[in-house]
């Protein structure tokens, strides 16, 4: 087994003595994080070779991991920072790592365009009726459906987003493409960015419902923690407008799915586009499989071609933000911690 080298820090600052990672990066990609993190120890291994981590969890003070932490990690004597390299870090926000002092990051925003992209399928499938459009088509009707040509496409229209990360930025970024006003709940308070006609900051003691009331278009790019679990359920579905519809890109447990169902076979919204869901696989038996109103996709995304190096990316200005002692990105905070309900 390697030993373990000396503690060290550099001038003052945290240093890097030996990393662990079970990330399944090309050889090349390995080579660059293990050139970032010298003269530290890089240790490579399997996630599934137990034994492996195990060793090396008995002295490294650094893990670049595929999936969530688990006990493991939490009980490595030596372990400061570990970098989960997914975006959605629910399973990693508990109590423990706070208790601990352990730093978790994760590579939130790699995959930004393309959910952002994912959410706007959503809105103009809804918008333009796509699925009758496609009966249609394969009838072979020309006619169309009665009553099309009162439909408003999204120019004009405004948006409203919850959660302005680097998703709900793209978001923005499209919803102006589109001639849209845009509307957005950001947990800290900053100032509207220029896609943006009006932020709101839960913060700042801002409430969600101007948000709520104005939309015709309401995507969910926020975290699941304790406080937005069911964020959206029959209170705020009653406020929505009637011909208003809910996107979700964020988890699925943001939104009371029975809540939602019943605003939607009542008509109280007009539709939902759902790519997350409180349980998945979506069970066979759910409603949202079969109402008109709803489209589904199976919590899959098409990819970007260079997601790999956009995590290698943040991985790489992580590591030079630890050794400086500054600010890490897509760092976990108490207020990301999420209580999973019975």
């Amino acid at each position: 087994m390697p030993q373990s080298p000396a503690s060290a820090t550099h001038n003052g600052q945290p240093a890097i003595n030996a990393v662990l990672a079970t990330v399944p990066y090309q050889p090349d990609e390995l080579a660059l994080l293990r050139a970032q993190v010298a003269p530290a120890q890089f240790i490579h291994c399997s996630s599934t070779d137990e034994k492996g981590i195990a060793d090396a969890l008995k002295f490294v003070d650094v893990a670049i991991i595929s999936g969530d932490l688990d006990d493991r990690y939490l009980e490595a004597p030596a372990l400061k920072w570990v970098h989960c390299d997914h975006s959605g870090l629910t399973r990693s926000a508990r109590p423990e790592v706070f208790q601990k002092g352990l730093l978790v990051t994760g590579s939130a925003g790699r995959s930004a365009a393309a959910l952002a992209q994912h959410a706007f399928y959503f809105a103009l499938a809804l918008t333009y009726d796509a699925r009758r459009l496609m009966e249609k088509q394969a009838a072979h009707a020309w006619r169309g459906i009665p009553g099309y040509e009162q439909k408003l496409g999204l120019a004009g229209k405004t948006l409203g987003i919850i959660g302005y990360g680097q998703t709900g930025a793209e978001m923005a970024a499209l919803g102006k493409a589109f001639q849209m006003r845009v509307i957005a709940l950001n947990r800290s308070a900053i100032a509207a960015p220029v896609n943006v006609d009006l932020m709101l900051s839960s913060e700042r003691g801002d409430t969600i419902d101007p948000l709520i009331e104005q939309a015709d278009v309401i995507m969910l790019a926020t975290q699941l923690t304790d406080v937005t679990y069911h964020m959206f359920s029959a209170p705020q579905f009653a406020r929505m407008k009637p011909s208003a519809f809910i996107i979700n890109m964020a988890r699925g447990q943001v939104i009371d799915e029975q809540a939602l169902v019943q605003a939607l076979r009542s008509g109280e919204i007009a539709g939902a586009g759902l790519d997350v869901f409180a349980k998945e696989p979506l069970p066979a038996d759910s409603p949202l499989w079969d109402l008109s109103n709803v489209l589904v996709t199976p919590h899959m995304t098409p990819g970007l071609p260079d997601k790999r190096q956009r995590s290698i990316q943040m991985i790489t200005e992580n590591i030079a933000r630890y050794r400086e002692g500054r600010p890490m990105l897509n760092a976990l905070s108490e207020k990301d911690v999420f209580t999973p309900k019975s």
